[in-house]
Formats: structure tokens, C-alpha cells, sequence
């Protein structure tokens, strides 16, 4: 009985060192294609910049704003928008507002003041949500007059000239979609903010320039963006049967094969949310919504003609992407029995030797991210300080949403269906003080605030038996659990604050 009882609890300690080095590699991997899309952005900083010839005829332009329940940002918008550099009787814009408070009465009296000086704009509006901004955007587009359709969420402010800079990169006739950076309005507003900032500026400025200088599949963002209307109805049109119908229709069109370009050198201000609720809704859309779209796409990719074996590669981790969460998740959670499997079973120590991916991962994002906070704040000595407490920040933040959303990520791939909870927007200039009274603030504590929290006890729990696991200590992963101490300390701490 003793020897059964001792072969299973070996079996099982090589069970959990099978499920660690499993998604250990699968981070090392992601990082790999990190490392390889740093290689292109370099590439691109290099080449000259070549700006299109502006077209002798300008063509339609449709300009849709879906809303819903945007209040507080829904004036801003407008008076954005209408101050657009292009054409009146080439421009259509079109505000699809959904809103079922007071926000909609506002759009409707504010357009027809537009409309009263002489500006080409309409409100179109349903009862019915079914697919949620996709079915907005699809029913807009049943009425646009426009060859081209811009999309801007409600939070969004671009330039004046930015149709001007967009339309004429259409030369091509096989490009349907015309995608820009992310600005940000609000980046130091808070912590949470500056993370948010640094997360996006690596996506928008590594993964968007390096996938697109490969011609690899990249997605439309979802807002900040220009399509070309043949490209949305010869892909299949908005469908609504994902959280982000953003990345499924960029992928329909690129499977057949439509071109995408993206311009880092434009960039479309916009607000990052700024409550912890917020967050968290807008982080579980986005890594829902990519773990459905895995599932849902990567059938058509591995069938797909046309498509070199490298861009499907890269397509797998791009659309694997929110699943890292979950493998952070796991390492991170394995990682406290593992230094008393350690202990116990010293003949595989040559195993825990594979730990060593993680910190060589580690140091590939910090290498990657490092290129693109030099874009954004310049190079330097005083810089790269400031860049190793950004990257700090970043990595235990990041580590502290791990349980959030990789909840979200099983849903995505066991096809869990969930409604489009919008990021509510407060505008810019909101103070903290002032949230407590507006009415898209959740005063309310999140069930996760009291699981990070016990996941920051279990983390310390993890730095105290590095003491004693070992006769002289083991000390290899102290550094790892005290960031992930840290970062759901600090997850849990920002939502236990706002529910007060």
C-alpha cells in the first residue's frame, strides 16, 4: 500500500512538471514571435516613409460612431467628428446609438442641431440589440452611401486631417482595411492607466508594425480604423457571434485574401478606462472574444490556400494570444507545490533546470518592449530607468489579471456565451473623487477583488517556504512569487478601494 501510495504521488508531481514546462514552452514561444516581430519594426524604422499620391477625385466616405449609453463622451464625439477636413457632399456620418438612457435623447437633439448647419449627418437606432455593436455596424451599413466606411468608438477623438491621411493609402485595389495607432489621452492618470498605455502601445506599435511589415495577418482594431465596403460584404459582412467581431471579420477577409495596411505614423487619440470595473470588462470582451475567434477561425487557416506556412504560424499565436494568461496562470499556480516536489524529488532536478524559459522569456519582453518605450519617450540613461519601473509595473499588473482572464479565456474556448458588456467612458478630465457620483460607475466589489486576494496570501505563502523547503533554502522562485504578490495584491487592492 506504501509503494502504491508513493508511485502515485510521483506520477503525480511528474503530472504537474508535465502541465509547467508544457505552458513554460508555450510562453517561451510566444516570445519567440515577440523577438521575431521586434526584428521587423526595426526593419521599418529604416525605411523611408512614403506617403501615396493624394487621388485626383476624392471618393465617398461613411462615417460610423456606434454608441451606446455614451453620455458623458457622446458631445465630445460630435463635435469631433463634424469637424472632420473632407468634403460635406462626400461625407455620410452616421451615429448608430443603441442607448436606452438619457444619452439617446442627447445624440437626437445634438444631430439635429448638426444637421440644422447643414452637416451630413444621421441617427440611426434599434430596440432590438441582437449582435450588439456588430448588428449596429451591420445595420448602419445596410444605409451607408459611402465606397469607404470609418469607424470610431465613442471615446475616440482623431485629427482633423485624419480622412486625408487614411483615404489615400486605397491606391491598391486588393486593400480593404486601413488601420491606426491608438493615442491616449489620459495615460497619466493613474497606474492602471500607464499600464493599459504601455500594454497598447506594444501591440500598436511591435505586434501591429512587425505582423504587417511580414504581410502576416494583422486585425482591425475595432475602432481608428477605415474599410473598404466590397472588402466588409465579400468577407461575410458583421457577424455577432463573437465578443470581438473586430479580429473575426479582419480574419474572413484576410482568408480571402484582402490586403491590410496600418499606419503607425498616424495615431487617433483616445480615453483608457479608468476604473477597476471598467478594466475588467473590457479585458474579459478582448480575451473572450480572441479565445472564441481561435476557435472559431483557426479550422478555416489550417485549410486555407494561399497562405504561406509562416503567416499561419504566426496567425496561431496571434489568435492564441489572451490564451498566455492562462498559461502565466498555470505556471504561476504550479509553481508553489513545485518547490516541494523539488525538494522531494532531487533525481529531476535536471527538469526544474526548464524553469530557466520563463526568465529567458522575461528578458525577450523586456528587450522587445524597451525598442518601443524608446519610440514613445525617447532613448537614455534617466529613460531607461524609467522604463525598468514601467516594465515593473507592467509585468506584475499583468501577472495580477492572470486569474481574470484566463476565466475568460475558458469561456472563449468551451464556447460559453456571455453579452457585450461595454467599457463605460467618464471623460478625460473626470477625477476620482467625482466617479463615485456618475452613472456608469459600478460602486460595487468584484468577486475577483476576494479571489486576488487570496491569491496574493497563497503567493506569500510561496516566498515564506522558500525558507524552509530546503535545508539551505530555495531561493529560485522568490523573485517570481513576490511580483505575483504584488500584482494580485495590487489588482485586488484597486477594486477593493473603488467598491468603497
Amino acid at each position: 500500500m506504501e509503494i502504491t501510495g508513493t508511485l502515485v504521488l510521483r506520477w503525480l508531481a511528474l503530472g504537474v512538471l508535465g502541465v509547467y514546462i508544457l505552458c513554460l514552452t508555450m510562453i517561451f514561444l510566444y516570445s519567440l514571435t515577440q523577438l521575431n516581430m521586434l526584428r521587423f519594426y526595426l526593419r521599418r524604422l529604416k525605411q523611408k516613409k512614403q506617403t501615396p499620391p493624394f487621388p485626383k477625385k476624392l471618393p465617398k466616405v461613411t462615417v460610423q460612431l456606434p454608441l451606446y449609453n455614451e453620455y458623458y463622451v457622446v458631445e465630445r464625439l460630435l463635435e469631433c467628428i463634424t469637424t472632420l477636413d473632407y468634403p460635406r457632399e462626400l461625407l455620410q456620418i452616421q451615429v448608430l446609438d443603441d442607448s436606452t438612457d438619457e444619452s439617446l435623447a442627447l445624440s437626437q437633439r445634438l444631430i439635429k442641431a448638426y444637421q440644422k448647419k447643414g452637416v451630413p449627418i444621421e441617427l440611426r437606432t434599434r430596440t432590438d440589440r441582437t449582435g450588439f455593436k456588430a448588428g449596429a455596424l451591420k445595420l448602419g451599413l445596410a444605409h451607408a452611401t459611402g465606397e469607404f466606411i470609418a469607424i470610431f468608438d465613442a471615446d475616440f477623438l482623431p485629427n482633423s486631417d485624419w480622412l486625408l491621411k487614411t483615404v489615400p493609402h486605397f491606391t491598391d485595389p486588393k486593400i480593404g482595411v486601413v488601420q491606426t495607432r491608438w493615442g491616449h489621452l489620459n495615460r497619466s492618470h493613474s497606474i492602471l492607466t500607464e499600464v493599459q498605455a504601455f500594454a497598447l502601445d506594444a501591440h500598436f506599435l511591435l505586434e501591429q508594425v512587425g505582423r504587417n511589415q511580414q504581410q502576416h495577418f494583422i486585425n482591425f482594431n475595432g475602432t481608428a480604423g477605415i474599410w473598404r465596403k466590397s472588402c466588409i460584404l465579400d468577407a461575410g459582412n458583421w457577424e455577432g457571434d463573437t465578443l470581438t467581431e473586430d479580429l473575426d471579420l479582419s480574419y474572413r477577409a484576410q482568408l480571402k485574401h484582402w490586403k491590410f495596411t496600418y499606419l503607425e505614423e498616424v495615431v487617433t487619440p483616445a480615453e483608457l478606462p479608468i476604473t477597476m470595473n471598467a478594466i475588467r470588462s473590457q479585458q474579459f470582451r478582448w480575451n473572450k472574444g480572441g479565445a472564441e475567434n481561435f476557435r472559431k477561425m483557426i479550422p478555416k487557416l489550417v485549410q486555407a490556400s494561399g497562405h504561406s506556412p509562416w503567416t499561419k504560424i504566426n496567425a496561431f499565436f496571434h489568435l492564441l494570444n489572451s490564451t498566455m494568461f492562462l498559461n502565466v496562470l498555470l505556471v504561476a499556480l504550479l509553481s508553489v507545490p513545485l518547490l516541494f516536489i523539488k525538494a522531494a524529488y532531487p533525481e529531476l532536478n535536471w527538469i526544474f533546470n526548464l524553469s530557466a524559459l520563463f526568465i529567458l522569456s522575461t528578458l525577450i519582453f523586456f528587450s522587445c518592449y524597451w525598442f518601443i518605450h524608446q519610440r514613445v519617450f525617447g532613448g537614455g540613461f534617466y529613460s531607461f530607468l524609467e522604463y525598468i519601473k514601467r516594465f515593473l509595473s507592467f509585468y506584475s499588473l499583468v501577472m495580477g489579471f492572470s486569474i481574470h482572464n484566463s476565466i475568460a479565456v475558458l469561456e472563449g474556448h468551451l464556447g460559453k456565451k456571455s453579452a457585450f458588456i461595454r467599457t463605460p467612458k467618464f471623460n478625460q478630465n473626470t477625477s476620482q473623487t467625482q466617479l463615485k457620483k456618475y452613472k456608469y460607475a459600478r460602486n460595487t466589489i468584484s468577486v475577483y477583488s476576494f479571489i486576488e486576494s487570496l491569491m496574493a496570501l497563497y503567493f506569500l505563502f510561496g516566498m515564506g517556504a522558500a525558507f524552509f523547503v530546503a535545508p539551505e533554502g530555495d531561493f529560485g522562485l522568490f523573485v517570481f512569487h513576490l511580483f505575483l504578490c504584488i500584482g494580485f495584491g495590487s489588482i485586488s487592492m484597486h477594486g477593493l478601494k473603488e467598491g468603497r
